[in-house]
């Protein structure tokens, strides 16, 4: 960790707070009102609990810069309410808790791999891949005839994901899904 002084903190870097947690940077904005005393209010994001607070600082006062390191994971498996990521260069294991991680566990399957964000040897974020292909378990068949308006069906993919599908795409086909926004962009191979 390097000592910075608050004006040189930016959008997006992490520092650790006087309460010993990781804050990343969300927006800030320095005011310089005439000859009296700059402040600096930051827009700041607390990487444990996900809360978000503004702190007004005084620009030349010190902070840690906090350096994360971000490895790739192998997704294993689900252990109870955890799941297992193994490192691709060491073959280490580590468990990341399931309210960490939430709803994203729908677009991975084992064998996936993922960017893991660390911090002194403890994950703390998961980055998915920006598109995942699934396979479709379960859908409607397609309705002849029904051509008048883009006709859309649900379906449901291999790890439980819902997303609506094109007429033409059935059971056992692969499909790919944005991570980001959990839409079908095509067919996948």
């Amino acid at each position: 960790m390097a000592s910075i002084e608050y004006v040189d903190v930016r959008r997006g870097m992490v520092i650790v707070g006087e309460d010993g947690q990781l804050y990343q940077c969300l927006d800030r904005d320095l005011n310089t009102p005439g000859n009296w005393r700059a402040i600096l209010q930051l827009k700041l994001k607390n990487l444990k609990t996900g809360s978000i607070t503004m702190n007004r600082v005084r620009p030349q006062d010190k902070v840690e810069q906090a350096y994360l390191e971000k490895k790739e994971f192998q997704y294993s498996y689900k252990d109870g309410e955890d799941y297992i990521f193994m490192d691709n260069e060491s073959y280490e294991q580590i468990t990341m808790p399931g309210d960490l991680i939430g709803d994203r566990m729908k677009y991975l399957k084992e064998t996936d791999v993922v960017q893991i964000t660390m911090y002194e040897g403890t994950p703390l974020d998961v980055e998915l891949p920006p598109t995942v292909t699934l396979k479709v378990i379960e859908t409607e068949p397609a309705l002849k005839g029904a051509t008048a308006a883009a006709q859309y069906k649900p379906a449901t993919l291999e790890t439980g994901l819902k997303v609506t599908v094109p007429p033409f795409i059935g059971t056992n086909e692969f499909v790919q899904v944005d991570t980001r926004t959990g839409e079908y962009l095509g067919r996948g191979k």
